[in-house]
């Protein structure tokens, strides 16, 4: 019922299926945006660098390494000893081009490069799913904490809530960027250990609210039947309660993943999120900031900043509404 009314909210449920195609094109994004040519044909044998490495030697060259596909691909066609499928985007998000920094968008590089000659639109197209993945992991992390203690706190009470609730006040207390500042400074910062963090500070807000629809359901009467027929408090913890005590956690979920986001974003900005090249929107704009007459570099990661949290906002607000148990609120 709560999905047919979700559907009915356009804006939202339409948003929703806009993230869910773009994130799953994102996995894709290496044979659609890459500087590694998909199949290349040379000699009579055909080539798979995408899925597998092949020296320079290997096409005939002297150079050491792996080659660049885009001058194998000219040199081929020139030479009419084979060909070379590249993907759609020939660029990679950390591909330095030296000799392009800081490139005004063209035809070629349609956002730009950045000032390692690495092509912008590759860089924030890997961002977003960088981003996004980064966001749903955080969420999934926090919140199986969250729910999990909000719901003991909730269910059993008395002293163990009392001083539950003191412990998450004093954990809640600990300072966010000072603590990832002295982690960095001792670990090397990477994705996983960023999830880490900002889960462990994250998974606060919704025991609370979590807590207090414990406290509501467990004085009912479907409760107090699952205890006289001897149920454990596990199974009505997780069985019965916690089934009715979701609209809390799905409401505010895709709002949490907003904060995710700009957290991850903030981070990078401030220089304590992932390492370079790594794929960053936060670094792009920290680069914009060091480079202000290039426009590019502040315009279009925030744009694709504001499209990403917009959407997901969107879709907040179509579950918010969908989960609402008032017939007659208004419809987004």
């Amino acid at each position: 019922m709560r999905w047919r009314k979700f559907k009915t909210i356009k804006r939202g449920y339409y948003a929703f299926w806009i993230l869910v195609v773009a994130y799953g094109l994102s996995f894709f994004l290496p044979l659609l945006i890459n500087n590694k040519a998909l199949l290349v044909r040379y000699q009579g044998r055909t080539y798979a660098p995408i899925a597998r490495y092949y020296p320079a030697s290997e096409f005939g060259s002297k150079d050491f390494g792996e080659p660049n596909y885009g001058e194998l691909k000219t040199r081929l066609a020139a030479e009419s000893s084979g060909w070379v499928l590249m993907p759609l985007y020939p660029y990679s998000a950390t591909q330095s081009l030296v000799a392009k920094p800081n490139s005004r968008p063209s035809r070629e590089h349609i956002f730009g490069t950045d000032d390692g000659g690495r092509d912008v639109f590759a860089r924030l197209a890997y961002g977003f799913n960088t981003s996004m993945s980064f966001a749903l992991l955080v969420l999934a992390l926090s919140y199986a904490v969250g729910v999990s203690v909000g719901a003991v706190l909730g269910y059993f009470g008395g002293k163990l809530d009392i001083l539950g609730q003191r412990g998450v006040e004093i954990w809640s207390s600990l300072p966010f960027l000072y603590t990832v500042i002295i982690l960095t400074s001792i670990f090397t910062p990477s994705f996983w250990l960023l999830v880490v963090i900002v889960s462990i500070f994250n998974w606060m807000g919704i025991t609370y609210y979590v807590r207090g629809e414990f406290y509501r359901e467990k004085t009912k009467d479907y409760v107090v039947a699952a205890v006289a027929l001897g149920a454990t408090g596990k199974t009505i913890v997780f069985r019965h309660i916690l089934p009715n005590a979701l609209t809390p956690v799905i409401s505010f979920a895709p709002f949490a993943a907003v904060g995710n986001i700009t957290a991850l974003v903030a981070l990078d900005f401030l220089g304590f999120g992932l390492p370079a090249p790594a794929p960053s929107w936060g670094e792009l704009i920290n680069q914009g900031v060091d480079h202000l007459r290039d426009w590019w570099l502040v315009f279009f990661p925030l744009a694709a900043m504001f499209v990403t949290l917009m959407l997901i906002v969107f879709v907040g607000e179509a579950l918010r509404e969908a989960f609402d148990p008032r017939e007659s609120s208004q419809r987004l």
